[in-house]
């Protein structure tokens, strides 16, 4: 079900799919000129839940644009649109799916499922000079490991540390806001704006540059 279908500008959408549908659901909801080609492109898949979340995403993008798109994949899973109408970024999740499209500027998005899980890993994404807030330090990980995803997708550079090449700025998670950030990867060391919202059961990052 689609739960967000925002213009963040006139340049610029957003949507977010919460997925509660099984496989028949979704291919139901598709227009039928459509459903064989879908049927056609899942026989190839062996993963039920990929399915799940390749037939969101395809329908995700067909009503934020009111037009059919193909999605494609570089070698290294970056995806884009064959027409080159927008730059394109995806994340999913086990119950959500996120999309954030811009006609010029590259773009990354992230969706995060709030999880105590993230303690389990969080040293090797975040240094020791970057700044958790204990009294928040589930979200607080879980943000730095969106924002680090975003980024990561927004600049399309192969072997990037999250901990090494990528530094957030000190900030207190809120409801939502910017995190500033920068990369040391590049010769370019560019820093970028990465929006985040926190929800009852989710982290949502995105940037564009």
């Amino acid at each position: 079900m689609l739960i967000r279908n925002q213009h963040i500008d006139e340049n610029c959408i957003l949507g977010i799919w919460e997925i509660t549908e099984s496989k028949e659901e979704l291919l139901a909801l598709y227009p039928k000129n459509l459903q064989q080609e879908a049927i056609k492109h899942i026989r190839k898949m062996k993963s039920e839940k990929r399915i799940i979340e390749w037939l969101s995403v395809r329908l995700m993008l067909s009503l934020l644009l009111n037009e059919e798109k193909m999605v494609y994949h570089k070698n290294n899973g970056q995806p884009y649109l064959m027409d080159n109408s927008y730059n394109i970024s995806i994340s999913h999740t086990n119950k959500y799916a996120a999309i954030l499209l811009h006609r010029h500027k590259k773009v990354g998005i992230d969706i995060e499922e709030i999880s105590e899980r993230v303690h389990n890993v969080a040293s090797k994404f975040i240094s020791d000079d970057e700044f958790i807030d204990e009294s928040q330090k589930s979200v607080h990980r879980l943000l730095h490991w969106s924002a680090k995803e975003t980024l990561f997708k927004l600049m399309d550079v192969e072997e990037i540390d999250f901990k090494k090449h990528l530094r957030l700025d000190k900030f207190i998670p809120a409801k939502k806001g910017i995190i500033t950030a920068q990369e040391t990867k590049t010769n370019k060391k560019s820093r970028f704006n990465i929006f985040y919202e926190v929800h009852p059961t989710y982290v949502l990052t995105w940037s564009m540059q």
